[in-house]
């Protein structure tokens, strides 16, 4: 995924209302951005961190301007919540994902379980369909990626969902796309969200499918990296 225009550095002065943060832009220019994330983004959001901002070229847009990418540490971590869906899609496509090649049909946001959308289906005439929900990922603990940063009845939903499918006879996968360069491996965050947890062991008990992937970020482009491995005992 490229972003369409270079972005621009600033410093935050705030987050609040989930999706809202006041920068002052390099220029000294103070703006809001808006930010594509419900989570809790822990450590995330501390005031004066360097933070990097696109700019819509949509006239009629409320706000202009939309929070991309953190430096923590000295290394890039992806904000936006809205991109993980696209890097994977374009990942699959591109045959870059093994476990999810072959598939002749990918579509996105199609309607499933109860009044749900999975965020891919993969599709061919001789094998059955592939479900694939993906969560994006940047909590760090440790070594650890770890997701969810906040309690999150619909992941828990979500997993249940999937679970369905697999009763079904199809193929069900969770991806976890950590938008991050610094952790070795995932965990889940049982401390934050004990039942999302619980539920995450009892689906691939049931034979839902779970991967990580990493990413390699830079200021033009967000792309998908190698695998990493999982620890379901939530110890990070």
């Amino acid at each position: 995924m490229d972003f369409p225009t270079p972005l621009q550095r600033g410093t935050l002065v705030r987050r609040y209302k989930r999706f809202l943060s006041d920068v002052v832009l390099a220029t000294g220019e103070e703006i809001t951005a808006h930010v594509a994330n419900p989570g809790a983004m822990l450590g995330l959001s501390d005031p004066g961190l360097e933070v990097w901002l696109s700019r819509s070229t949509k006239p009629d847009r409320k706000l202009a301007w939309s929070w991309e990418l953190a430096r923590i540490g000295g290394g890039l971590v992806g904000i936006n919540t809205m991109h993980p869906n696209a890097i994977v899609a374009e990942a699959v496509a591109d045959g870059r994902i093994a476990p999810l090649a072959g598939y002749a049909e990918i579509k996105r946001e199609v309607r499933y379980g109860h009044n749900s959308r999975v965020d891919l289906l993969l599709s061919s005439p001789d094998r059955p369909k592939c479900y694939v929900e993906v969560k994006n990922v940047h909590l760090k603990r440790g070594d650890a990626a770890c997701f969810p940063d906040a309690v999150t009845a619909r992941g828990t939903k979500h997993l249940h969902e999937l679970t369905d499918m697999v009763r079904e006879g199809q193929r069900a996968v969770m991806l976890f796309l950590v938008q991050r360069e610094d952790c070795s491996y995932f965990a889940p965050a049982e401390d934050i969200d004990p039942t999302y947890a619980t539920t995450l062991r009892q689906a691939a008990a049931a034979g839902v499918e779970l991967y990580c992937y990493g990413c390699r970020l830079t200021l033009e482009t967000i792309r998908l990296d190698k695998p990493m491995p999982l620890r379901l005992s939530g110890d990070a």
